[in-house]
């Protein structure tokens, strides 16, 4: 039974934006402004915002550190601010996140799948807390030097952990053809290595970070290399085979700057005329920065470290396309932040005396305590909203999208007396002190009428065992129509222990003017297997006025269902059911 208003789900549904955009800006907002004049009063009563960034270890900061927070604070500050973009919701889980899950091992696609799952479920929620928490774990980077930044250094750590493994797919080490241009190990991977080293404190900073971090990029590098020989990476071939020509030849559809999609596009043409050649040229870089970078730990070169940051920048620009055009994307890819963290470790800047103060302490503190409270209800917040979203019931996000909101109505609700499933006449609204819900399958569809069964199911489950509710389904099939047809239906689709659920027919004269009495077409020959109607569901009062018409054409996702269903709840209860 393929509905008659099937419709694929806008990802910049204006009434899904516009729920967006409030809870971002108007809820979002009020609930950060609260939290952070309770945090500035705390900190006031208590002088802490006298003493902020004034710490020794602050004041002492490594130069290395110093740019490692400024860097990454600004990546994060404009990560999140690309989740502000009005298609994250709808999405970031089915567009972003569902791809990746390809060919990965079974223990990470179920992870995957059940972030998928959430994701859908609360996506404002969801959205609106990703976006403030990396805004926020930006902003403090980038103003504290101290024991807030250590702290949110390792926030960072373990949000980016959990993005990698459940977003980025563990980055693609477990698929076949990954490449190092194209974002392995994962962007989210160089986020955790420099998350934990600015959580780490100073002292073990200054002496171990340069040389430990060249040495894991040397491993990395080299692994990388090993990878870009494989012929499964398919940049060995030649022409429009050629792997970085495919990804150019999509990349530059994509809106952008004029002067970027002519440097892809060139770049794209030379991979496809060179081939393998070209691949060469890539194998030799690669495995010159990876021993370069080994060397350079203990001896000190500069060269591996800006030959590799050089590359890094060119093949961000080329083979990854800057990767925040689209309207999804959600950060920078690898090569940049790879080639931050590895000029931070240069050992150009080890060596380098803390960063010397241009502005007076008292500024720099006083501005940097304001900053860094707002930011860290940024962070509260958002870790609160997310914490309790998934414990929560589904929005009706996915719903609304879908289908638009249902109607309001006050007219009186046709009657009709048919027969029920039992072989006992039933007739709408005689049970005087119930509401009616009300809608149409056909006992003989595979496609949408189980997935409406399914919401009914799923909607009685969650109400009371006395509910006040009727469930009432008319068949909506002219030629399977019987009882055995509906009893079949019931049994497969397991209805038998919905309470108060009616499925009910008749002589099909009959059963045609209840389909006009409530504006159901029903369109279906002798040959066919299965009627086409409209999918609608209606809430009748128990006084018999129609109250409410529900467009529900159901999305086939769990995630679907539970959408539809709070929509249904919220309605239901609204009259009274609970």
């Amino acid at each position: 039974m393929p509905g008659m208003s099937q419709q694929s789900i806008d990802l910049t549904n204006a009434l899904v934006v516009s729920m967006f955009r409030h809870s971002l800006f108007v809820t979002g907002l009020l609930w950060l402004a609260v939290i952070a004049v309770v945090m500035m009063f705390v900190l006031v009563v208590t002088r802490n915002i006298f003493r902020f960034n004034l710490s020794s270890e602050g004041v002492n900061e490594p130069r290395a550190r110093t740019y490692l927070r400024w860097a990454f604070g600004a990546i994060w500050l404009f990560d999140g601010v690309l989740q502000f973009q009005a298609s994250m919701p709808l999405g970031l889980a089915n567009n972003v996140v569902a791809p990746l899950t390809t060919n990965t091992p079974s223990w990470l696609h179920a992870l995957m799948e059940h972030g998928i799952f959430l994701w859908n479920s609360h996506p404002i929620s969801l959205a609106v807390g990703v976006a403030w928490l990396q805004v926020g774990i930006g902003l403090v980077l980038l103003v504290s030097n101290g024991r807030t930044g250590r702290i949110v250094g390792g926030v960072s750590a373990a949000w980016a952990a959990l993005v990698w493994l459940i977003g980025n797919g563990a980055g693609g080490i477990f698929v076949t053809g990954a490449s190092f241009l194209f974002g392995w190990p994962g962007a989210s991977f160089f986020y955790v290595f420099a998350g934990v080293w600015m959580a780490v404190n100073p002292e073990t900073f200054r002496r171990w970070f340069s040389f430990v971090t060249l040495r894991v990029l040397s491993v990395i590098v080299a692994f990388a290399t090993l990878l870009q020989f494989l012929p499964s990476t398919e940049f060995w071939h030649g022409g429009n085979a050629n792997a970085l020509t495919t990804m150019t030849t999509y990349m530059t559809k994509i809106a952008q700057p004029h002067a970027l999609t002519w440097l892809v596009h060139h770049v794209g043409s030379l991979a496809a005329t060179m081939g393998g050649g070209f691949n060469i040229v890539i194998i030799l870089w690669l495995g010159v920065c990876a021993v370069g970078l080994w060397m350079a730990a203990a001896r000190r070169w500069r060269w591996p470290v800006w030959t590799f940051v050089v590359g890094c920048v060119f093949f961000w620009l080329v083979s990854e396309d800057t990767s925040i055009f689209g309207g999804l994307s959600t950060d920078v890819n690898s090569l940049l932040p790879l080639a931050v963290l590895t000029w931070c470790a240069s050992p150009a800047l080890s060596g380098l005396e803390p960063r010397e103060r241009r502005l007076p302490r008292e500024v720099t503190s006083s501005a940097g305590a304001v900053i860094a409270t707002f930011a860290s209800a940024m962070i509260l917040f958002s870790t609160v909203l997310m914490a309790g979203t998934t414990f929560a019931s589904a929005e009706t996000t996915l719903y609304q999208a879908h289908n638009g909101p249902a109607s309001a109505t006050t007219t009186k609700a046709t009657p009709f007396t048919l027969t029920d499933q039992f072989n006992k006449t039933y007739s709408l609204g005689e049970h005087k002190k119930h509401v009616t819900l009300l809608t149409f399958l056909d006992p003989r569809c595979w496609t949408d009428c189980p997935l409406l069964a399914k919401q009914l199911e799923h909607v009685r489950a969650e109400l009371s065992a006395n509910a006040n509710l009727d469930i009432v389904a008319v068949a909506a099939d002219p030629y399977h129509e019987h009882l055995s047809d509906l009893r079949h239906f019931i049994a497969v689709r397991g209805l038998a222990h919905v309470k108060n659920f009616y499925f009910v027919t008749g002589k099909l004269s009959r059963v045609r003017k209840v389909w006009a009495s409530y504006g159901i077409g029903v369109s279906m020959t002798s040959a066919d297997k299965m009627s086409i109607h409209s999918d609608f569901m209606f809430i009748i009062t128990t006084k018999g006025e129609l109250r409410w018409i529900i467009p529900d054409d159901p999305l086939s996702s769990s995630s679907g269902v539970a959408s539809a269903v709070s929509e249904l709840r919220g309605l239901l209860a609204d009259e009274g059911v609970n």
